[in-house]
């Protein structure tokens, strides 16, 4: 039959039918906003799982990098038991003749009552005068999160560089961790100064071009500072062997805990602390670096 023939539909059967594909229309339409409703609360519910997540793990990293640190640790393999690391002509780090094999903080001397203002005392710290034909020694203290110890290695670095190159003077490394208060609870200042031990400890060639690694990598102060993975990282970029596990064990966090408390009982109170062929640097006196490092090495010829 034609759709001309077809009878004519009653006022009261088009008006079903309408009815009909409304409620089709607005049960589709239900399904619909039903549907991405639970789309969008169990999106909502897998970020909700994301952020909670991130946040249990920066607790976990945190309150791992706040662990007590033990008393007794290991000195790294071509460091000396003060905390110094030295580089010598050609790059190269110069192991120390004898050397303590461990350290104990509880061995560290009291603070003096009055807190000394200069180390009294250089020789006590492994800090003295040459012979005349020995390289001068120079002796720094530092912080990787110090931005004055930064400024200072880019001032005074090359110099010592080429003096050191020459063979005119060896360069002593002491990594501090002074600054573990400014860095957001994560203790980045001990946790660079022990991968630092770390790379001195596995790969001494590499030690230079790490400590030079984390100066142009600087976290700013009150920053959380870089994390463990990118210290490895780092160090894998200078050539070192893979220090992960050493990090992530802390090999050398009771090393760094020792030097630094015995740096701060011994009078270094401030970083950059250096000293060349056992005197001691005093800004305020010498305000120039160069002009005191070549009075002391003109003095020695």
């Amino acid at each position: 039959m034609s759709p001309q023939n077809e009878p004519r539909k009653s006022k009261a059967e088009r008006t079903s039918e309408a009815r009909e594909k409304a409620r089709i229309i607005r049960d589709a339409q239900l399904k619909k906003e039903k549907r991405n409703g639970w789309l969008i609360k169990g999106g909502v519910l897998v970020a909700a799982v994301a952020i909670i997540v991130i946040i249990a793990l920066v607790v976990i990293n945190t309150q791992k990098a706040n662990e007590p640190i033990a008393d007794v640790g290991d000195v790294p393999a071509n460091a000396n038991e003060f905390g110094g690391v030295t580089v010598g002509k050609d790059g190269s780090v110069i192991a120390p003749g004898t050397a303590a094999k461990s350290v104990d903080i509880n061995s560290v001397p009291a603070m003096p009552t009055a807190a000394p203002t200069a180390v009294a005392d250089p020789a006590a710290i492994g800090i003295k005068a040459t012979a005349a034909t020995d390289p001068a020694q120079v002796v720094v203290y530092l912080d990787f999160m110090c931005p004055a110890c930064n400024q200072f290695e880019q001032t005074s670095g090359p110099e010592l560089d080429s003096l050191r190159k020459e063979g005119k003077i060896t360069v002593e490394y002491r990594a501090l961790p002074f600054l573990d208060r400014f860095s957001a609870g994560t203790n980045y200042s001990s946790r660079s100064a022990a991968a630092a031990a770390c790379v001195a400890d596995q790969s001494p060639k590499n030690y230079k071009a790490f400590v030079d690694s984390l100066y142009t990598n600087q976290p700013a102060e009150n920053s959380k500072g870089l994390d463990n993975a990118k210290l490895e990282k780092l160090a894998s970029e200078a050539g070192a062997a893979d220090i992960g596990s050493c990090v992530s064990d802390r090999t050398f966090r009771p090393f760094v805990a020792y030097t630094g408390a015995l740096a701060t009982t011994s009078g270094v109170n401030a970083t950059p602390t250096v000293f060349v062929d056992g005197q001691q640097w005093m800004p305020e006196a010498v305000n120039q670096f160069s002009t005191f490092l070549n009075t002391v090495l003109d003095a020695k010829k």
